[in-house]
């Protein structure tokens, strides 16, 4: 699809709408970017989320797909960070993995489900108690084997919107926030009436379900603590029969904490059952957490289709990019770049055959 857009309308200012409003404001576009919330502190999954680009973590649980375009996110991140002279906010020192003595079958179980999806050539390392202790020395003593994936990274996804918001705005970007928006080819409606645009792109996520009636929210929810107490170098997670917990270290001695993935799209408050769990799991990672303080429970729903994969809709006047799920910032530079490539007409879509793919139900209106 090659077209000559002046004039771009981005529905929805989450990662996905944040990301395309950049890149096309630097290739010379007029940028329109509408939220329904506020910018600075979005109410998106993409706020929320711990930031993890963890494609062999989700291999086992996940499409062959997620995998390959969460490679092509580990290469792609770096490229993008330095163009916006954030690449400070890009850690890559791998994943750790660990288990409690009376749940090793669940570490041992993912790793034949990752050499099963790959084919046994996973770059995993197993550990022993030493190397644990050397890779992360403040964990709890417990802890005898574990997988470290060297490859694996995280970054500071809420600097990250904020630096790219900043980036949209000094790009000349209009933005408005407070702002729902209906989309439809070549325009868009608000409050205040309908506006022309050469092209809509519409990144709403959830708020886009009235053109993908297929589309479901998925809750998440995490804890944000902080504590001087413990040093993580890097996302660890505990595997469980009921849950992994994943802890994943920021800036400012925070760290977020996630594990629940529930098929409801009730927004309410972390449940008394939830808050205990993941504090109960935290504590047994190391004692240490045990002082932490509670910043903030987050809950936010993930958009995902029925086939829980992304998709890109094109059609004239109208690009329609959604269904991350959980794997936002592990997916979004392949979408991103996917969408990019077909508004550019020029450039690689190596995942177009699952991007491209109709999503389930789609609604043509």
């Amino acid at each position: 699809m090659t077209t000559t857009t002046d004039h771009v309308a981005v529905a929805g200012a989450g990662l996905l709408g944040r990301l395309v409003a950049w890149q096309l404001l630097a290739d010379g576009h007029a940028v329109t970017l509408y939220d329904a919330g506020d910018l600075d502190a979005p109410p998106a999954a993409a706020w929320t989320a711990a930031g993890m680009v963890a494609p062999l973590c989700e291999t086992a649980v996940s499409e062959r797909c997620v995998h390959d375009m969460g490679r092509f996110a580990l290469t792609q991140w770096p490229r993008w960070l330095q163009a916006l002279d954030a690449s400070s906010l890009w850690q890559q020192h791998g994943s750790l993995m660990v288990a409690h003595p009376q749940d090793l079958g669940e570490l041992t179980q993912f790793r034949r489900d990752l050499d099963h999806a790959l084919g046994g050539n996973a770059p995993c390392q197993p550990l022993d108690a030493r190397e644990i202790h050397r890779l992360e020395p403040d964990l709890a003593p417990g802890f005898q084997q574990g997988l470290y994936l060297p490859d694996e990274a995280h970054l500071d996804n809420r600097a990250l919107l904020t630096r790219l918001l900043d980036e949209i705005r000094a790009l000349g970007g209009e933005c408005r926030a407070h702002c729902p928006v209906e989309t439809f080819p070549g325009e868009v409606i608000t409050a205040d009436g309908r506006r022309g645009f050469d092209l809509v792109i519409d990144c709403r996520g959830t708020g886009a379900r009235p053109r993908h009636p297929s589309l479901r929210g998925v809750r998440g929810e995490t804890l944000h603590v902080q504590t001087d107490e413990i040093r993580l170098s890097r996302p660890v997670r505990l595997m469980h029969p009921r849950y992994q917990l994943y802890v994943v270290p920021k800036p400012g001695h925070r760290f977020v904490i996630g594990a629940t993935q529930i098929e409801s799209e009730d927004r309410s408050p972390v449940s008394l059952q939830s808050s205990l769990e993941l504090g109960s799991a935290l504590y047994t990672l190391s004692p240490a957490f045990a002082e932490a303080r509670i910043l903030e429970q987050g809950v936010n729903l993930r958009p995902a289709f029925l086939d829980n994969l992304p998709h890109v809709t094109h059609r004239e006047g109208l690009v329609t990019a959604n269904g991350l799920f959980r794997h936002g910032y592990l997916l979004a530079p392949a979408v991103v770049c996917h969408l990019l490539a077909g508004i550019r007409g020029h450039g690689e879509r190596p995942f177009a055959d699952t991007l491209a793919a109709r999503p389930p139900q789609e609604n043509a209106a």
